[in-house]
């Protein structure tokens, strides 16, 4: 991780008709730091994840990826952006899931693309069942196969939304190690959201702790922790919004 910021977001309002999803959200995110927003479900961090990664177009206030608005940032390959529904197609095997991706990315250079998807292939770790069709896959296996796709193009910043929501045990673990793990070598900033606030600590360089739509306590989850006197960020969190009532 370094000071160059990844992302900047100021003040950031989305509204859908009357009702304001997101209420002046602010962040930033350093280059190759793994930060997470967390929250409740409804809480607005897929909206916020969505306007960062261009998906999201009309909102007020201001978003930069590296220097650049979202839309440039995607045109130049710059993000990677995994939505929580993200299913591959399942009339494809894995691999050619994985190849429709790299070609995308690789824009027609035939090393880039091979090199995009042998590492798609070590980071899903399915196996022999990677040649197989995916409408049979587990899942967890999905879900594996999803984040290898968004991480083999080596994305200056990878964006996953609830990337363990739904998974076994097994499967949490091994997507945990592959978001703790991976970047460094790769190069890439991941922000990610998760509404399991007791998942990351092993995950996360620094969170966002988002409720009804604003930004109540940004730092590493030991120091929010710490601050609210709390033994993990699910109580700290209920401190940080004044609804700590069932906390003895």
């Amino acid at each position: 991780m370094t000071d160059e910021i990844a992302v900047s977001v100021t003040n950031l309002v989305k509204k859908y008709k009357n009702v304001e999803v997101l209420n002046g959200i602010s962040l930033q995110v350093y280059k190759g730091e793994v930060f997470g927003l967390i929250g409740p479900n409804g809480a607005g961090k897929t909206t916020t994840l969505r306007a960062i990664s261009g998906i999201l177009k009309k909102y007020e206030g201001d978003i930069s990826i590296f220097g650049y608005t979202p839309e440039e940032a995607k045109k130049l390959g710059y993000i990677s952006y995994m939505p929580e529904d993200a299913f591959p197609y399942e009339k494809l095997s894995g691999i050619e899931n994985l190849e429709v991706f790299a070609q995308i990315y690789a824009r027609g250079d035939k090393e880039l693309e091979k090199e995009f998807l042998e590492l798609g292939v070590k980071i899903a770790d399915l196996g022999n069942k990677i040649y197989e069709q995916t409408s049979i896959y587990s899942r967890g296996m999905k879900r594996r196969l999803m984040i290898a796709r968004a991480l083999m193009v080596k994305p200056r910043l990878a964006i996953l939304d609830e990337p363990t929501t739904g998974l076994d045990v097994e499967s949490t673990v091994r997507v945990r190690r592959i978001i703790r793990e991976l970047p460094r070598s790769i190069n890439t900033t991941i922000l990610f959201s998760s509404h399991n606030m007791l998942e990351v600590d092993f995950m996360c360089d620094r969170i966002a702790l988002i409720n009804k739509g604003k930004i109540v306590e940004i730092g590493m989850p030991k120091q929010i922790a710490e601050k609210y006197n709390s033994k993990n960020l699910e109580e700290a969190f209920l401190k940080a919004i004044g609804n700590d009532k069932s906390i003895s």
